[in-house]
């Protein structure tokens, strides 16, 4: 089966061997290096009860934070006080990373669980890039890696189908997730969102999310229910989100040949 995006073009034919790979074979889990060097720069720990801010838009900009524990999101906050989800971040995530001359954080980063992050001041960077100059190369891909993210989202608000973008949105948050657990093969996950959640990472109505998650669970390709993700049928969900096994392969970060 041949699969189309929004825009008409063709993409390359995804056989089952591969969708299956594409969503079974990433195995590679664990916190990347990088997070445990800075925490040895970190001036403390701090944790957060769910549904509160790490940050807001707006305040200072005087550190960055390893996510160590817990779900969050970032967001852009609209003047009648509507969120914009851009972004969900899962254990081993760096928020608040801004451009040296960048002193106002122009997003916010609410808990989606409880969760627990290490604080790397500002002041400590500029030793920790002399003792670990790898360490920007390494940043820059973890940056690289979350704007692609936050790309795929803007396309999928801009170009794609309800039904599409409520799809790719739980296959992409089950595979990232799959990520932190290797060896697991179990189709199944707590998933801290509510349907509010999804309508402000895909730009819908509660009731269109709604309807799309009915008509998915109708269908027998996923059940969402009590913030319980259960995939049923792994192809028809790839097939429905539109996406091919490279695109899967960088939401676990790395590349299908690895």
């Amino acid at each position: 089966m041949v699969a189309k995006s929004t825009m008409g073009s063709r993409r390359r034919p995804l056989d089952r061997g591969t969708r299956r790979a594409s969503i079974e074979g990433l195995r590679k889990g664990g916190m990347p290096e990088v997070l445990r060097v800075i925490a040895a720069y970190k001036s403390s720990d701090r944790a957060i009860k769910s549904g509160n801010d790490l940050f807001q838009p707006g305040e200072p900009c005087d550190a960055i934070y390893a996510l160590v524990d817990g779900w969050m999101f970032l967001y852009s906050l609209l003047e009648d006080g509507r969120h914009q989800i851009l972004h969900f971040a899962l254990p081993g995530a760096v928020l608040g990373l801004y451009p040296a001359r960048v002193t106002i954080a122009t997003y916010g980063a609410q808990a989606l669980t409880d969760a627990v992050v290490c604080i790397i001041p500002h002041k400590n960077l500029g030793r920790l890039s002399k003792e670990h100059p790898e360490i920007g190369m390494q940043l820059a891909a973890i940056v690289s890696h979350d704007r692609n993210l936050a790309y795929d989202h803007l396309s999928s608000i801009g170009r794609r189908s309800a039904r599409q973008r409520v799809a790719r949105l739980l296959l992409e948050l089950f595979v990232r997730y799959r990520m932190q657990w290797p060896g697991h093969r179990i189709e199944e996950m707590q998933l801290p969102l509510t349907q509010e959640h999804i309508g402000d990472a895909t730009g819908l109505t509660g009731v269109h999310v709604n309807r799309v998650l009915r008509s998915l669970r109708k269908d027998g390709i996923v059940e969402f229910h009590y913030r319980r993700l259960r995939i049923l049928n792994p192809d028809k969900l790839v097939d429905v989100a539109g996406i091919d096994p490279q695109t899967v392969f960088s939401w676990a970060g790395h590349h299908p040949s690895e």
